[in-house]
């Protein structure tokens, strides 16, 4: 068996920048490997993380930030052509609601952070949508990222693999792996307490949960969500498998 690409990219002005290929499927095959990345934002590249970026072939970005994120990391490499599929950060503002209430705990902290994986399905299915569109038109190698690369990101890795026939627990496995490979920017949001940081600074299981009990409040289930939320018919699944997929 012949090795396997390395699935972490160590670039030095980004931080869990990785590949989504290598995965198993339940139908036998495997996820494309050099197709689909997701990293954080991509403003702080190194000369050097360019020329990898470069060699890898990446031709587009898919960038969940907002409009002020958006502005201060503007992506450095030329060739990217950038989507922007925005979805405003709410948490540091909730957050900071409830540091100037004096309500602000590491429980309080986690449980902003489940809600606003519940309110990517309510109010931001559109900007999921519009991934699987441009997916389902040729612009690999591409990534997806967002500021840090672990919330907005791992939700649409996570559907991604999803729509893919990843099963639940290799696309948890994945989900966490930011834990491993994210490096967190000292200078964001530094005004709040050690425990809050740890909470959004991290990944844990029970974030994605909540997205998904989200999908099961609001479409009843994952399927239905695939195919009536973010419009992945039949012929889209078999389109993207095609495509990301190895034969």
């Amino acid at each position: 068996m012949k090795d396997s690409p390395v699935r972490h990219l160590a670039l030095q002005g980004a931080s869990n920048f990785r590949d989504l290929g290598g995965y198993p499927t339940s139908d036998g095959r495997t996820t494309r490997w050099r197709h689909i990345f997701r990293s954080n934002h991509l403003g702080q590249l190194t000369a050097a993380d360019v020329e990898i970026v470069r060699a890898l072939g990446v031709r587009s970005a898919f960038d969940f930030r907002g409009l002020e994120e958006r502005a201060a990391g503007v992506c450095v490499v030329n060739e990217i052509a950038v989507h922007s599929l925005p979805i405003e950060p709410t948490v540091v503002a909730a957050l900071r609601a409830e540091l100037a209430r004096g309500t602000l705990t590491a429980p309080v902290a986690l449980e902003l952070m489940r809600e606003s994986y519940r309110n990517y399905v309510r109010h931001n299915t559109h900007s999921f949508r519009n991934l699987f569109g441009h997916l389902l038109e040729d612009r690999a190698p591409l990534v997806i990222h967002c500021t840090a690369g672990k919330d907005r990101t791992g939700f649409a890795s996570a559907l991604i693999l999803h729509a893919l026939g990843v099963p639940d627990e290799i696309i948890a496995e994945d989900y966490l792996l930011t834990n491993r490979h994210y490096k967190r920017d000292a200078t964001n949001a530094s005004d709040l307490p050690a425990d809050v940081l740890d909470a959004i600074g991290s990944v844990e299981a029970s974030y994605l949960a909540a997205a998904f009990e989200a999908v099961g409040t609001e479409y009843g289930d994952l399927e239905t969500y695939l195919r009536d939320g973010l419009k992945l018919g039949a012929a889209e699944r078999a389109a993207l498998k095609a495509r990301y997929l190895e034969a």
